[in-house]
C-alpha cells in the first residue's frame, strides 16, 4: 500500500497547535482506539484503524502548517480520507475559536 501526504496551513502559535492537536489526538483515541505518540514537541506517530482501515502515520508541526504522510486507504477512499483529514484538523486549527470550544466541537 501507498502513502498519502497531507499539509494543513495555521497561524497559530506552535506550542497552542500542539495543545489543540492533542484534542484531536484524544478524540481519535478515544472514537477509534488509534494509538498516539509524541516525537518530542514537532509531531507524533499515529497507529490503528480507522472504520476498518489500517492506520500507520506520522506529522510535523511547522510555523506554518501540518505536514504528514500515511498510509494510503486507495483510489476508492483517498479522496475521502483526505478531507476528513483536512476538515479536522482544520477545526482544531480554526484560530476564531478558543481551546475549550475546539474540545466541544470534535464529534
Amino acid at each position: 500500500m501507498g502513502t498519502m501526504k497531507f499539509e494543513v496551513p495555521h497561524n497559530l502559535p506552535k506550542d497552542e497547535v500542539k495543545k489543540r492537536v492533542e484534542q484531536l489526538l484524544h478524540y481519535w483515541g478515544s472514537k477509534y482506539g488509534v494509538k498516539s505518540d509524541w516525537q518530542g514537541d514537532e509531531g507524533a506517530k499515529l497507529v490503528g484503524k480507522v472504520m476498518g482501515i489500517n492506520l500507520d502515520a506520522s506529522f510535523v508541526i511547522t510555523d506554518k502548517a501540518i505536514s504528514g504522510e500515511g498510509t494510503d486507504p486507495g483510489m476508492l477512499l483517498r479522496s475521502q480520507a483526505k478531507t476528513y483529514i483536512q476538515k479536522k484538523f482544520g477545526a482544531v486549527l480554526d484560530p476564531s475559536k478558543s481551546l475549550d470550544q475546539v474540545k466541544g466541537n470534535l464529534d
